[in-house]
């Protein structure tokens, strides 16, 4: 039975990431790059206003805290563990494609986010509700799509925010500290708890202490080991971009399997790991406390600088300089990205691996915050309030029962999902991005000025 399921989601996995979404993805990136005139240059304004409060606007956390709501949701094992799997299964040149999808993906980021703030309703309780199922319904009035979107969004917290995290914490917790896996499912299980059922404020305080915290402690350890392995780092740069376009093979048993391999882990694990074009991290930034889409649309933004033109693109030239430096490893034998990524941080004595373990936990744990709030609000879209508690007793059963479950079986499962969300997103970011030019021209000019002018709820949907 294992071995059917697992060849049908291969199948399925193949189908909606062929060409067809390759060039999707790609193509909205590239496409909103132009049509906002580079709004990647603006991303060093965005983080400023992540750390400027905008007390008077409406919204239920600060532009900071949906922020790092955001990052929690999209630093996690991605990051860590599926850099890994993009250069195990597509070669070093994936570092190249999902490098380039995090940069041009800043402006499919900006683009979501605005239609997202600029569409959200208000509840009657004063919550602030938002998304791609929202724009689509209120911008394009295609509910139906809004619906479909909402339902992947739901499934996939599941998955990609909590079987595969917890999964990762588990198999870490084993291998490093000898805990059995369930006692890890338990104890996640627990805390995870104690932070959604205060809903957004409360996932949002934990997410600004420990987003900051454990990003600066990963990519700490990441510079020393760039600093050790100094000596590679400009012929890993040059393989990378050189393995990116053909086959090939390089020092330290590297070997590419050229464009489409690339391209296929590349972006894969880019949007696992950025969410660019997904539609999740605009959830979060409905919430957010700001006079106007744009100024929220930039904070968000930044989310995939941080994530991935700095957090993925360090650790692959982590992975890649080290299988340089140690040829002795046999890369075509290691089809897990963790095994690679554990070599690697086990250059540093004595704290390399508690610094990888440190990483992987917190990253994971911070995921499965961040998506159980994506997963209320999509539920909560297509099947009301009501639902909620229900919800979050199932995410939490999850939890518990990810460490037993086949990861490989998970992150095809993810990848699929990931996918799904995306085309209901990417519709609604291309048919307004007519919306996008005219906002961003309206306030991007006298954005640091104040700008006193509310956005208008005119729909209020029962508490």
């Amino acid at each position: 039975m294992y071995e059917a399921i697992n060849s049908f989601v291969t199948s399925v996995n193949e189908l909606v990431w062929g060409w067809a979404m390759i060039f999707l993805l790609l193509g909205t990136h590239i496409f909103m790059t132009i049509r906002t005139r580079g709004i990647q240059r603006r991303v060093f304004q965005g983080i400023r206003l992540s750390v400027t409060k905008d007390p008077e606007a409406e919204g239920e956390v600060s532009q900071f805290g949906a922020l790092t709501t955001a990052l929690a949701a999209t630093i996690g094992t991605g990051n860590i563990i599926g850099v890994g799997t993009a250069i195990a299964l597509g070669g070093p040149g994936a570092v190249l494609w999902c490098w380039l999808t995090g940069v041009f993906g800043i402006a499919t980021k900006y683009s979501e986010s605005l239609i997202s703030v600029k569409y959200r309703v208000k509840t009657r309780d004063g919550r602030m509700l938002g998304g791609a199922m929202y724009a689509l319904e209120r911008g394009l009035h295609m509910r139906w799509l809004g619906l479909l979107f909402a339902v992947f969004g739901g499934l996939a917290s599941f998955g990609i925010g909590c079987a595969t995290q917890v999964n990762a914490i588990a198999s870490v917790c084993k291998e490093n500290l000898g805990i059995p896996g369930w006692i890890v499912g338990v104890v996640a299980a627990v805390l995870v708890s104690l932070v959604i059922f205060g809903g957004i404020k409360s996932i949002a305080n934990v997410c600004e202490k420990l987003v900051p915290f454990m990003a600066f402690f990963y990519v700490l350890g990441c510079l020393i080991i760039l600093v050790i392995n100094y000596d590679y780092l400009i012929p890993a740069l040059q393989t990378i971009v050189v393995l990116a376009f053909k086959p090939g093979a390089a020092a330290g048993g590297l070997i590419g399997g050229g464009i489409m391999q690339a391209l296929h882990f590349g972006v894969a694990r880019g949007l696992f790991s950025n969410e660019s074009g997904m539609g999740s991290a605009p959830i979060a930034a409905a919430a957010a406390q700001t006079r106007n889409p744009v100024r929220q649309a930039l904070v968000s933004s930044t989310g995939t600088f941080w994530d991935t033109v700095v957090v993925c693109a360090m650790t692959g030239l982590v992975l890649v300089t080290s299988i340089m430096k140690n040829p002795n490893i046999n890369v075509q034998n290691i089809s897990d990205g963790g095994v690679l990524t554990s070599l690697a941080f086990d250059q540093i004595p004595v704290v390399g691996p508690l610094i990888l373990v440190v990483g992987i936990i917190t990253f994971a744990f911070s995921t499965v915050l961040g998506w159980a709030y994506y997963g209320e609000r999509c539920v909560e879209y297509f099947a009301g309030k009501k639902v909620l508690i229900p919800y979050r007793i199932l995410y939490i059963a999850v939890a518990v029962i990810a460490p037993i479950v086949s990861l490989n079986l998970i992150w095809l499962i993810a990848d699929t999902l990931n996918a799904m969300m995306a085309i209901p997103n990417l519709i609604a970011v291309l048919f307004l991005s007519p919306v996008i030019v005219a906002e961003t021209k309206k306030y991007l000019n006298d954005i640091d000025e104040k700008d006193d002018t509310p956005i208008p709820y005119e729909d209020e949907i029962s508490g």
